[in-house]
């Protein structure tokens, strides 16, 4: 087909979409709700580090050139500087008041908070139950865990401990130089805590040393830009642990209240196609016994509209890990994924959330004259923590085929689209930067 062929096609079109919707006015312009003008976005999250998300699972996403978030338990990391401790007074000193005083609302965080570090072997699941149980509500039932925890330790009914509030660590541990690597490959290491706690059952300062230590040892060994997200163990919600995570973290999986948000948790049965709100957050949870027509299900119906944000939440891998997936079911699933690619933005936890912040807190102002678009993109945001690029959609005069557009010194030429608006182009410009400029090329 000849060019002018072609361009008498492309003007036959574009007058028939506009017959009955009047264009655009030259320069409109507007944020896409997802990057690249995509109809969703898909965000894969692992929980833990357990050693085969990155011997297995890790290489099947580079060979597909699909990134994810993992948030890691920092303490079990060789070589961290912070790991997990108690801090307080004496354990004999609390031991020896539990044979006369109970566990109740004025001493439950200090004994939750020590029940792992009391010298013995075995206790730190009774934290582990007493935290289940109060972030469930179930506070008396907490207390009595605890009760029947001190009355076993004060009858030296716990061999002693191994040196390790985690028990056996296993040998082939994720180092943080293979981390490093792993990050220059494009994917996100975030917080999961220092020792993976009932964060809720903690008092404030072991809470507080949880989450700082635990960001402050990502930004020593990674960089502050690795100190954005974080996920609190078992996926609480509880509203004790959400206000101090919150102080600490700018985003956080559990829970981000945000008026232009709805979030659906792994145990959600509604469906997110009914919401009309601008997004949706969809959490959906593979454990070994999830189907793959299933989890291939979550992506379809991440594509019925535009404003759902899939995110994948993955432990185990090849028997190693909680309800480990197997790296075959993995991959014929990423590969599932990595089909939608034209249609789905696939991005790390963090880059989406602050691709939806910054758009949400964002102005664009255009204006045409002198045969040149002028666009000014600003936002109200922290600029240390929200330097993402934006997607714009500018209307064009329909004769300008391509699109000279420049903001600063880089210069992108691009071909216009049509919709039943009329002529536009989709692309990347920065928030607090230089003005864009469009012109026919």
């Amino acid at each position: 087909m000849t060019g002018l062929k072609r361009h008498s096609l492309r003007m036959y079109v574009f007058l028939l979409l506009t017959a009955t919707n009047p264009p655009f006015t030259n320069g409109q312009t507007s944020i896409s709700k997802w990057q690249f003008g995509k109809q969703g976005a898909v965000s894969i999250t692992y929980d833990d580090g357990s050693i085969n998300q990155f011997r297995k699972a890790l290489p099947i996403m580079n060979h597909l050139k699909l990134p994810a978030t993992f948030f890691i338990i920092t303490g079990q990391i060789p070589g961290s500087q912070y790991q997990g401790k108690f801090i307080g007074r004496p354990v004999s000193e609390i031991i020896e008041e539990s044979s006369s005083v109970l566990t109740n609302k004025d001493n439950f965080f200090e004994r939750a908070s020590a029940a792992g570090f009391l010298g013995y072997r075995g206790t730190l699941a009774y934290h582990t139950r007493a935290g289940a149980l109060y972030d469930a509500g179930k506070e008396e039932e907490a207390y009595a865990i605890l009760d029947d925890l001190y009355q076993k330790v004060r009858n030296q009914e716990f061999l002693p401990d191994t040196g390790t509030r985690y028990g056996e660590i296993p040998a082939d541990r994720v180092t943080w130089d293979e981390i490093r690597s792993f990050a220059a490959q494009g994917h996100e290491f975030a917080s999961h805590t220092v020792t993976h706690p009932y964060l809720c059952a903690l008092d404030e300062v072991n809470i507080n040393y949880e989450l700082e230590k635990s960001r402050d040892e990502i930004q020593r060994q990674l960089g502050p830009e690795y100190t954005f997200s974080a996920e609190i163990p078992y996926g609480t919600e509880h509203e004790r642990a959400m206000k101090y995570a919150h102080r600490v973290f700018p985003a956080l999986r559990n829970r981000m209240p945000e008026h232009y948000l709805v979030e659906l948790n792994r145990a959600s049965t509604k469906n997110p196609v009914d919401f009309t709100e601008e997004y949706v957050q969809w959490q959906r949870g593979a454990v070994a016994r999830t189907s793959l027509p299933m989890m291939k299900s979550w992506i379809d119906t991440t594509l019925l509209k535009d404003n759902i944000w899939l995110v994948l939440v993955i432990h185990g891998v090849d028997g190693i890990g909680w309800e480990a997936l197997s790296s075959e079911v993995l991959d014929e699933y990423f590969r599932y994924l990595k089909s939608k690619e034209n249609h789905l933005w696939i991005a790390t936890f963090g880059e989406v959330t602050k691709y939806m912040r910054s758009r949400m807190n964002a102005r664009v102002q255009s204006k045409s004259q002198d045969g040149k678009i002028t666009v000014s993109l600003t936002h109200s945001l922290d600029k240390s923590l929200y330097q993402v690029p934006l997607t714009l959609k500018t209307y064009v005069p329909g004769h300008w085929n391509e699109v000279r557009i420049k903001q600063g010194n880089e210069i992108k030429r691009i071909r216009q689209q049509l919709d039943s608006a009329g002529a536009y182009v989709l692309y990347q410009a920065y928030p607090n930067s230089e003005e864009i400029e469009l012109t026919a090329n």
